[in-house]
């Protein structure tokens, strides 16, 4: 409906953004994001440089874009196998691995988006501050897991770290709240400075849920980036047997059933 209400200026510019965007992906699947070039683009498109500015104002504009648009679309993907993953009566345990495997075909079926999002696509670009929220999106489903979790003294010490990070940080509490809003009641501590058994209780869910999303990330990251990189070639295993062994540790050491 808001595609049909537009004029046929907004519809143009829409539609020549979209094909500048498609032929920058291109140019990073061929060859990482040094090869990106708007001057080829413009080229392939029959367009001035001066012209091409008219949709970016320039590299890291169009890279803003392409990186938006990669976290929406893995934050979406990880959406769906959440959603799937919760109908039925499968246990905690099989749904992290739900996730898990999601995130890992997301990566493997974009590889070069992927790279865009937990690579460094070229020297001296910083993404915008808004990619941030983006990125917890993709990392929000692993959240209601770990809140239900029971960790042992092997992630001690990184669910202290949770606990004081939730106290100190408005948007960290905010974005726990969103996805496991049980687990994040009563997560600001008391005006005695001594939190009431409930709150206590619901602080340390919030804090196993934050404490396992952050691990369960670096594990993703570690192997997925491993393997999207081409570094499993001639090792004799797949990369989602790793992954899968990675999170039955996780899972492990949060005690989930």
């Amino acid at each position: 409906m808001e595609r049909a209400q537009q004029g046929p200026r907004a519809r143009y510019r829409e539609q020549t953004r979209a094909e500048i965007k498609d032929l920058a992906l291109r140019q990073l699947a061929e060859g990482g994001g040094t090869a990106l070039a708007l001057t080829r683009i413009a080229k392939e498109m029959g367009l001035s440089g001066p012209a091409l500015y008219r949709y970016f104002t320039g590299r890291d504009d169009l890279l803003n874009a392409l990186i938006r648009d990669a976290y929406d679309d893995a934050a979406a993907a990880m959406a769906r196998a959440a959603a799937r993953s919760a109908k039925g009566s499968r246990g905690v345990r099989a749904r992290l691995h739900d996730l898990a495997e999601a995130y890992r075909a997301w990566a493997i079926a974009e590889p070069h988006r992927y790279l865009l999002l937990q690579g460094a696509p070229v020297p001296g670009y910083v993404a915008p501050p808004d990619t941030l929220e983006r990125a917890r999106a993709v990392l929000g489903p692993f959240l209601p897991l770990f809140a239900t979790g029971n960790p042992g003294p092997a992630v001690a010490a990184t669910v202290d770290e949770m606990t004081a990070w939730l106290t100190a940080e408005d948007s960290v509490r905010a974005w726990v709240a969103q996805y496991a809003p049980e687990a994040a009641e009563a997560t600001e501590p008391a005006e005695t400075g001594e939190a009431t058994e409930a709150g206590g209780a619901a602080t340390a869910a919030a804090a196993h849920a934050l404490a396992g999303a952050v691990l369960a990330w670096a594990q993703l990251h570690g192997s997925v980036s491993l393997e999207v990189a081409g570094q499993f070639a001639g090792m004799a295993h797949r990369g989602g047997t790793l992954l899968g062994a990675q999170m039955e540790l996780l899972a492990d050491a949060f005690g989930l059933e």
